[in-house]
């Protein structure tokens, strides 16, 4: 099967990026250098080319693995990376002045190795900064030629008219899953209004939706599923009669449930660029390989029902976390 590509701006991609937060930390110990590094490689003679990073990740050393791993490869790939969220003396913080904006994109530009960034994001809204100034920054960073486009994640359908009103955006990335649609309220309305590409982070449920199962008691320490109520009992549990029921479609189909997950997103949007994250091979290769899948309408309207908002146990960020965006909720979470 042909895979047709899909549209960030100007520039077309394969359907399926890939996130490259895993590779320094967040649910688990970060990788060695030289074995994220071939990671990364690997992820490129596969045919990735859409890779996606974060100043904030690894304090900037998931930046330096990608500018390493692109030398004489840079003009393979779509290059994503973010700002706002930032780091200063080991610790983080959140500023979207737009002094700070341009400071950053420079670092980045720095550790990536690389003259432009392709897809420059504000990591997350700054409530301190008005997000006309922020945008207003990014645009003089597109003038400048330093950045290609201009990105937002997990900010509202709101946010997101008013940074397009001063210049155009070209990516909204927020979490979408069949375990999380909360997009589905009101940003993927606005993306198709304003014609600007959805790219859903955590697509396979943050390993929820995977063949291997996840066990509670055995996160690491610094596992960011600690912090979310999905992910720990009693909603952890709760949810597993959900899981069942994916394992069984993807059995049925001949693929893995990260593949019926990711063919779910897919599907869902037409226009849509999931970057699934991981640290295993074999399960790299089945993420780019998901893109061929195609599922039959009336499996897809069977995993809308049995995956409704309503069906889930839990809220999917905790207090504090929920509190750093601005996207919207369900009326029950």
């Amino acid at each position: 099967m042909t895979v047709v590509k899909r549209k960030i701006g100007t520039l077309e991609v394969h359907p399926i990026g890939l996130g490259c937060m895993n590779l320094s930390h967040a649910y688990g110990p970060a990788q060695e250098h030289d074995d994220a590094i071939a990671f990364l490689r690997k992820a490129i003679d596969i045919g990735y080319d859409f890779l996606d990073t974060a100043t904030i990740y690894g304090m900037g050393g998931n930046e330096k693995l990608l500018g390493e791993a692109l030398k004489g490869r840079r003009s393979k790939v779509v290059l994503a990376s973010k700002c706002v969220m930032g780091f200063k003396d080991g610790k983080r913080l959140l500023d979207a002045r737009p002094e700070a904006i341009k400071s950053a994109c420079e670092a980045s530009l720095g550790r990536l190795q690389t003259d432009v960034i392709d897809l420059y994001y504000m990591h997350r809204p700054d409530p301190k900064v008005p997000i006309e100034e922020s945008v207003g920054a990014l645009a003089d960073l597109v003038g400048q030629g330093k950045i290609r486009m201009i990105g937002l994640s997990e900010m509202s359908a709101d946010t997101v008219r008013r940074a397009h009103a001063v210049h155009p955006i070209s990516a909204i990335q927020s979490e979408y899953s069949l375990m999380t649609r909360n997009p589905e309220i009101a940003v993927l309305d606005v993306c198709h209004a304003l014609g600007i590409t959805f790219v859903p982070f955590s697509p396979v449920g943050r390993g929820y939706l995977a063949d291997e199962p996840l066990d509670p008691s055995g996160y690491k320490e610094g596992d960011l599923r600690l912090t979310f109520p999905r992910f720990t009992d009693p909603h952890f549990s709760a949810n597993l009669g959900l899981l069942d029921k994916a394992r069984q479609h993807a059995a049925d189909l001949g693929c893995t449930t990260a593949q019926l997950a990711l063919a779910w997103t897919l599907a869902q949007d037409k226009g849509a660029v999931p970057i699934p994250g991981t640290t295993n091979l074999k399960h790299m290769e089945d993420n780019f390989n998901a893109a061929s899948i195609v599922l039959p309408a009336k499996v897809l309207a069977t995993l809308n029902d049995e995956f409704s908002p309503e069906a889930i146990s839990g809220p999917r960020y905790s207090a504090p976390a929920q509190a750093s965006v601005t996207t919207e909720r369900f009326a029950f979470e």
